[in-house]
């Protein structure tokens, strides 16, 4: 038996988000806890599942302030490392009328970057059943390192590897670079989420299908999920294509974690009927689960402490979906 459901690796980092203006009529940023892989173990955990994170902070007041909330949602930080000379990761999120962000990080370097292949504690990886990663571990070679040498023992432990590119184009050298890397990640997975503006970027079709279908010809990934904004989402497996339709929302306040929360409750089916226990009911019951979530997460300020739990989703989908059945 394994001791945990997932442990990921990555970065954990503070996004300050937009929270209107003071009396002198500046803007005023909200410091919330995030980091894609932190940001998905949050919501699992909400789902019932056991985590781990492994990744870097700073010693300093974000640093400690990461550690304390990450340990409250119950997450394994017992290789969350302390780097005593590099500062944590800032992300400021500025946000448009519509929700979508734009980024400005403050990393040159951060902590993440700064994770060592001899800092990790492979047992973590040896007892778990799934290991989730994405890109942002890549953009420094020690981090690099350190990020393949999980994967590697993560795949000779017998894990499900799952990853999710969370391109983020301020943060690499060259967008040449930013490719060579997403396609090491997709190469090694087994479950795969990609967003439309990701499936451009590394496939060079604007057409989803197209895309996915690109993407399993030349990496043979098993489980892709494409995850497309305001147009839903779509599954595939086995030559079987799954479409749901969003659950859109008037009050959406951004979009920060709505790709994490997204990537949770995927990995969240996985984990409960295996990737060969999907079928096209349980892959159209997960993309609602999942847009629902997703929806969710974004009325709400950052991400990692204010995921929802896993009844307020399933009584939103009712109210939102009334008259269609759902497990």
């Amino acid at each position: 038996m394994k001791k945990f459901d997932v442990v990921a690796l990555g970065e954990l980092l503070v996004d300050f988000t937009e929270n209107g203006v003071s009396v002198q009529d500046n803007p005023l940023f909200e410091a919330n806890p995030g980091g894609a892989p932190c940001n998905v173990l949050s919501m699992l955990q909400r789902l019932g599942k056991k985590t781990a994170f492994i990744g870097k902070v700073g010693n300093d007041s974000f640093g400690k302030m990461l550690k304390n909330v990450t340990e409250e949602q119950g997450i394994d930080i017992s290789n969350l490392v302390t780097d005593a000379k590099v500062p944590t990761t800032l992300a400021f999120v500025h946000t448009a009328p519509d929700g979508e962000r734009s980024f400005s990080f403050y990393r040159n370097p951060g902590a993440d970057m700064m994770l060592r292949e001899d800092e990790i504690d492979f047992s973590l990886i040896q007892n778990t059943k799934l290991f989730h990663f994405g890109s942002l571990s890549m953009t420094a070679q020690g981090a690099e390192n350190a990020t393949k040498a999980a994967v590697k023992a993560a795949k000779e432990a017998g894990a499900v590897i799952s990853f999710d590119p969370n391109l983020r184009p301020p943060l690499w050298d060259s967008m040449d670079t930013a490719k060579e890397k997403i396609s090491y990640g997709i190469s090694q997975c087994d479950v795969l989420k990609i967003s439309d503006d990701e499936i451009e970027f590394f496939t060079g079709t604007e057409d989803i299908d197209q895309g996915a279908e690109r993407i399993q010809e030349r990496y043979n990934v098993p489980f892709i999920c494409a995850t497309m904004g305001k147009r839903g989402s779509r599954a595939y497996y086995n030559g079987i294509k799954v479409e749901c339709a969003p659950f859109l929302n008037d009050d959406t306040v951004e979009t920060t974690g709505a790709g994490d929360t997204f990537m949770a409750c995927v990995l969240n089916w996985i984990l409960d009927y295996g990737i060969d226990g999907m079928d096209s009911h349980r892959m159209h019951d997960m993309l609602g689960f999942a847009n629902a979530a997703s929806s969710i997460i974004t009325t709400r300020k950052g991400a990692l402490k204010v995921m929802p739990e896993e009844e307020e989703v399933w009584n939103f989908m009712q109210e939102r979906r009334k008259g269609e059945q759902w497990e």
